[in-house]
């Protein structure tokens, strides 16, 4: 996708606030007009009042000193409006564009996601949106009011003389135009590079806070600080890049201006000396035509803002084209009649892989069965957790639940029907309670306490400072993987799902830890359908009534 294709597809987006826009632009080309007006009218009254001094002649000197007053006042008024009006636009596109993405990923696939680091997801929801907003207050209005402006200014001052005009006209068109593209192309690769940097610096942070735990584990501080120091490094040169070429367009608008104002002064003491103007016209045409800069002043960065415009909005346009895949279910879902799981012949592969995650997987689970699927690292179990709540569709074969294929479920129902304790427990910062509350808003601590209680994490709670309103850190920071896992168990437990997945659940815990624990999930669990996936079966032996080894994602035996 082109440039200028980026541009109108994110223009497209800014329909609906174009009346916001267009107020805005309005008001920034009165207060630019107007402040044209003042300085021209402030030196014809004041040339006037010299002559006049010099002369001995009386004047009118009211209706100058309103037109002053009336230009001051439009100025005043118009910009504080327009900055009022053009950032209320501004917010409103920032809010719109966050909730437009937003909902162009809520019905993707977690799979489809995987590739995506989290750092980045949140660096094109945050600071690539955030940069799109120059689209409208630095790249669109800038120009549109730059137009506006000549559109209005020069006309007039041809009135007073042509010359004049042409010429600054012509100084206009190098600063508003030529300066710019020149800008443009020179600072184009500049532009997406930074983006570049900062999508880099954000993920190096992110990742990095959130992996300081292991990062200080393998003792990798020092690493990690020259790799953050690197990409300074980086994105400051970068920047003093951009910087170089800013300063550059912006001394070369001050020479146009400069000599625009000595053209418009010589132009028009040559119109006095033969008779085609009054003496007072002569400052007033200078400083007009030196105020008349203030239109196209902006425009050279505005033309520099574009790589990074253009680069923000190839990231965000690349996320919001992913096409979700289909994951509503039937046309009117169907509810299961018990609660009995039933795979047959199940083949799953995932993108870019050349070999079968699962290759003819079959088990069935009676309705408050228990099984166990056991098995190597890599051997597929995790998979069967994803296929059943449709984190990833399966590629053949078929999965029924309740007596109805899985696809015939909403993602909504099979949520409700099915709790996945996943390996990656994924925990929010804050506090115990609000991290167990996520799972049931509604559970009192007494519920609370049951819960931890099965997930042999109650004593340790009990123990802290503060209980259940206990500080966990980032993504659990403050807990041990074994604790994490036991704190997730427990958020499942409280959400009583009749089907529940443990994957992995006595991984990082003491043995008589987790003998404790499958014993209490033994009762807890009772009358429930459940899938244990593990590759520590010994403690699971009379827990559940059926075992499914998996050997390279195929059935390697049962028990």
């Amino acid at each position: 996708m082109t440039d200028g294709q980026l541009l109108r597809r994110l223009f497209a987006l800014y329909r609906p606030y174009r009346q916001w826009m267009l107020l805005g632009l309005l008001l920034a080309t009165l207060t630019l007009v107007a402040n044209v007006g003042l300085m021209a009218v402030a030196g014809v009254f004041i040339a006037s009042m010299a002559i006049a001094g010099l002369a001995g002649t009386l004047i009118n000197y009211f209706l100058p000193s309103a037109a002053i007053r009336g230009f001051a006042i439009i100025r005043t008024g118009g910009r504080y409006f327009d900055r009022l009006v053009s950032h209320e636009a501004t917010f409103r596109l920032l809010a719109a564009l966050r909730l437009w993405l937003f909902r162009r990923l809520l019905p993707l696939q977690p799979g489809q996601l995987q590739d995506q680091r989290s750092a980045d997801l949140i660096g094109r929801l945050q600071g690539d949106i955030d940069t799109l907003q120059h689209a409208y207050l630095r790249l669109f209005a800038p120009v549109m009011v730059a137009c506006l402006s000549v559109v209005v200014i020069t006309p007039i001052l041809a009135l007073f003389s042509p010359a004049i005009a042409l010429v600054l006209l012509a100084l206009l068109g190098i600063a508003g135009a030529i300066v710019p593209l020149a800008m443009r192309r020179a600072s184009r690769r500049a532009g997406e590079a930074l983006v570049e940097n900062k999508t880099a610096m954000r993920v190096a942070v992110i990742d990095g806070l959130q992996g300081m735990a292991d990062v200080q584990v393998y003792g990798a501080p020092a690493f990690l600080a020259g790799r953050l120091d690197g990409l300074n490094r980086d994105l400051l040169e970068r920047q003093r890049q951009t910087a170089r070429y800013g300063s550059l367009a912006e001394g070369t608008v001050g020479l146009c201006m400069n000599l625009a104002l000595w053209a418009a002064a010589l132009l028009a003491i040559w119109a006095v000396g033969n008779g085609l103007l009054v003496p007072e016209h002569v400052p007033m045409l200078a400083l007009a035509a030196l105020a008349s800069f203030e239109a196209v002043a902006p425009l050279p960065m505005a033309m520099q803002k574009i790589g990074e415009i253009v680069a923000s909005a190839r990231r965000v346009f690349a996320l919001a084209d992913i096409e979700p895949e289909p994951v509503s279910g039937a046309a009117v879902p169907p509810e299961p009649a018990d609660h009995s799981i039933l795979v047959s012949d199940l083949r799953l592969r995932y993108p870019g892989s050349g070999q079968w995650a699962l290759d003819g997987v079959s088990f069935d689970v009676p309705s408050g069965g228990r099984i166990a699927i056991v098995g190597p690292s890599g051997s597929g179990k995790s998979s069967i957790g994803r296929v059943l709540l449709r984190l990833w569709e399966h590629d053949g074969g078929t999965v029924m639940l309740g007596g109805h294929p899985l696809r015939d479920y909403s993602q909504a129902q099979l949520t409700r029907l099915i709790s996945l304790m996943s390996q990656d427990i994924q925990l929010m910062t804050g506090t115990i309670r609000a991290n167990l509350l996520m799972a049931a808003p509604d559970a009192d601590d007494a519920a609370l306490e049951r819960a931890l209680e099965v997930a042999q994490i109650h004593d340790f709670i009990a123990a802290l400072p503060d209980g259940l309103d206990s500080w966990i850190g980032e993504g659990g920071l403050h807990l041990s993987k074994g604790q994490a896992q036991r704190l997730g168990l427990a958020r499942i437990l409280l959400r009583d799902a009749p089907i529940v997945v443990l994957d992995e659940p006595t991984e990082g815990l003491d043995p008589e830890t987790a003998r404790r624990l499958v014993a209490a999930l033994d009762e807890a669990l009772t009358g429930r359908t459940v899938i244990v996936i593990t590759h520590q079966y010994g403690y699971f032996r009379g827990f559940t009534n059926h075992v499914v080894r998996l050997e390279g994602g195929r059935v390697a035996g049962a028990a």
